[in-house]
């Protein structure tokens, strides 16, 4: 399974905002779509991506204001993305390896989705399912 096959499951909808917006502003987006992040984007360029981590690690234990402060000064800038191409292994290990949770799906340098560790996790899991079932049908004899 690779990623085109995530977003042709569960779509390819993607919540962006601009950098010149507050920090409060973007949260509030962040809950009326109910993600846990959204990207950055300006100029149909992915500049950076914005999470509930870096607003607590950024805003809330540096005791700062989110109406104060705006999405540019948090924001993380070097993004870990992926391609449509890209396998599960592959996401997994940037995930792990990275410590990232979501990774934006680029294709020619143009956003067309976005994926998250639960994602991948889910897909993961649906696939040894799927095995698990195949192989238990080959042992009994049944079909699948």
């Amino acid at each position: 399974m690779n990623v085109n096959q995530i977003l042709n499951e569960k779509g390819n909808e993607v919540h962006s905002i601009l950098s010149t917006i507050t920090v409060y502003e973007a949260l509030r987006i962040m809950g009326e779509k109910n993600v846990g992040a959204v990207l950055v984007i300006e100029d149909n360029i992915l500049k950076g991506i914005l999470s509930e981590r870096d607003y607590a690690r950024k805003i809330v234990l540096k005791n700062k204001a989110s109406k104060d402060t705006y999405v540019h000064e948090i924001m993380d800038k070097e993004i870990v993305s992926v391609k449509p191409t890209d396998d599960l292994d592959y996401c997994m290990d940037l995930i792990t390896n990275k410590r990232v949770r979501h990774l934006p799906v680029l294709l020619d340098e143009k956003v067309v989705g976005i994926i998250s560790i639960g994602d991948v996790v889910k897909s993961i899991i649906e696939l040894q399912k799927n095995t698990i079932d195949h192989l238990d049908s080959y042992i009994h004899g049944t079909k699948a």
